[in-house]
């Protein structure tokens, strides 16, 4: 847990097992007004006792319990007499380590599945006799250790969720934290509060009171330098910590020179004229620039802007006396992505600049209140904070700027087109009724180029692609069916107005398996 995280009186404990849907997990519980934690599987049963949850839920994994070395648990954690929801492999460990059968399955379950409840009690009570659920697993209970009894089936899965109401253990072949279980908050609902006992009122006024007070505990009478885009995650940060600790907080904005057309203007007018800060723009695009020249590899650009945010941060630190904190409107996202934001065994799918592309010797202290919530719960949290809809309503926009939506390297003329075509992009979509549903749209250019023919004449010119998600959180997305007519005019603009675009392509990727940036 970070250390501006605030303390919470209710808890649940969800134990890390690897799976990139962790967190999905925890965003389950925290809708449902219960704060959790996210801890790694190898937290020992007294530091579990001593934060005293009110619940522990073990979450999936990549591994199989019958791997040699496979990550396990301090069995004394099922002792402390608490209620456990294993989800998947923490079902699948759950019953090996309590005596029972786990073995390869004959036929896995990847996708939509059709569960049959034959028992609606204990986490499934209130759920239909058959309802859909998303499975993703190769191995299958097939024995029960002593006490339990199977509460459903599938087809292919005879004990798909299991009980042991005495002892409070709990458990699911399927994935109820995954959109594609539509009954996954049930799920979740019967146990936090028809098993567990949980109260739920955690709230994003309970998250300000706390989050403040933290803040103020941490920094004491020092300063704090906030790293601040004008993206809704800085946004936040610079509204809560102008509520902590005042002018002491100098909110400084760097123009990298890889935002989109006029962004670095209207960021600056907004904090200075509409929500006035402490506030400091410094203008590094030559700078930037240069670090990036002859750089395609995505990661490599990545930990580049990173290290050079960093750089600028410590010069003006410097100008300004003494700052010890460094804050940052990181997101849980963007740590599950970067690396195992427990300490646990997911995967580094991309290193964002602000967590795994920070320099090793950092030279500040980091201050990050956001780093346990999603985007929209961060949204909330800006409206308890009185932000305006126009900053909280924006779209999600990478760190990294546009160098990672120029593929390959970052030129002036690059940035140029993939400006002008972004723009137009903006401009269309926002006209299209649906767009409300649109968690991102943006072009993208390709390190490619195509033949076409234009006034008559052979051209031989770049391509840009279109990608526009709808997400909830930005963890998983799906590409929007947009109409297309509003496609046609999108890409007739980019190739009328932007010189140097013959061609326009639409990415009809989910995520996964693809991500929502290219790079």
């Amino acid at each position: 847990m970070n250390a501006t995280a605030p303390p919470m009186r209710e808890a649940v404990a969800i134990i890390d097992f690897g799976s990139q849907y962790t967190q999905l997990i925890a965003r389950r519980v925290r809708s449902l007004g219960v704060y959790c934690e996210i801890l790694p599987h190898s937290v020992s049963g007294a530091d579990l006792a001593a934060r005293a949850p009110q619940a522990v839920i073990l979450s999936g994994g990549p591994a199989s319990v019958l791997d040699v070395g496979a990550p396990s648990l301090d069995e004394t954690v099922l002792d402390l007499g608490v209620p456990v929801l294993g989800i998947c492999y923490g079902m699948q460990l759950l019953a090996k380590l309590l005596g029972g059968g786990v073995q390869r399955a004959a036929s896995c379950e990847y996708g939509p599945v059709r569960l049959c409840v034959d028992a609606a009690e204990g986490h499934l009570a209130g759920c239909p006799p058959a309802m859909d659920v998303w499975a993703s697993h190769g191995d299958q209970v097939i024995a029960l250790p002593a006490g339990f009894r199977a509460l459903a089936h599938t087809d292919s899965c005879r004990i798909a969720a299991m009980a042991d109401p005495a002892r409070g253990l709990f458990g699911v072949q399927f994935h109820p934290e995954v959109v594609h279980t539509p009954q996954g908050a049930e799920v979740f609902r019967a146990f936090l509060f028809g098993v567990a006992g949980c109260t739920g009122g955690w709230t994003m006024a309970g998250f300000v009171e706390e989050a403040v007070g933290a803040i103020r505990r941490q920094v004491g009478g020092d300063r704090v330098l906030c790293a601040l885009s004008g993206g809704v995650d800085s946004t936040v940060v610079a509204a809560l910590l102008d509520r902590a600790v005042g002018e002491r907080c100098v909110c400084v904005f760097v123009d990298n020179g890889l935002l989109r057309e006029g962004e670095a203007d209207a960021i600056s007018r907004f904090f200075r004229e509409e929500h006035p800060v402490n506030f400091r723009r410094v203008d590094a695009a030559a700078e930037f620039l240069e670090a990036l020249r002859g750089v395609t590899a995505p990661e490599e650009k990545r930990k580049l802007i990173g290290d050079r945010f960093i750089r600028v941060f410590r010069r003006e630190a410097a100008r300004l006396g003494p700052v010890r904190f460094l804050a940052q409107g990181t997101l849980y996202p963007d740590v599950i992505e970067s690396c195992s934001a427990s300490g646990g065994l997911s995967a580094t799918i991309k290193s964002h600049h602000n967590v795994g592309g920070l320099p090793a010797e950092l030279g500040f202290e980091l201050i990050e209140p956001l780093r346990e919530l999603f985007k929209d719960e961060v949204r909330l949290l800006g409206r308890e904070l009185g932000l305006p809809d126009s900053v909280l309503t924006r779209q999600p926009f990478p760190g990294p700027g546009l160098a990672v939506r120029v593929l390959g390297e970052v030129t002036p003329e690059a940035l140029r087109i993939l400006r002008e075509a972004d723009l137009r992009v903006q401009e269309e979509l926002e006209r299209w009724p649906g767009h409300g549903d649109v968690w991102q749209s943006f072009a993208v250019l390709l390190p490619v180029k195509t033949v076409g023919v234009m006034g008559d004449e052979r051209t031989y010119a770049n391509v840009v692609a279109l990608r526009v998600v709808s997400s909830l959180d930005g963890m998983t997305s799906d590409w929007v069916r947009v109409p297309y007519d509003v496609l046609e005019r999108v890409s007739t603009r980019i190739i009328n107005e932007v010189r140097g675009v013959n061609r326009v392509v639409y990415d009809v990727s989910s995520k996964p398996p693809s991500t929502i940036e290219w790079e």
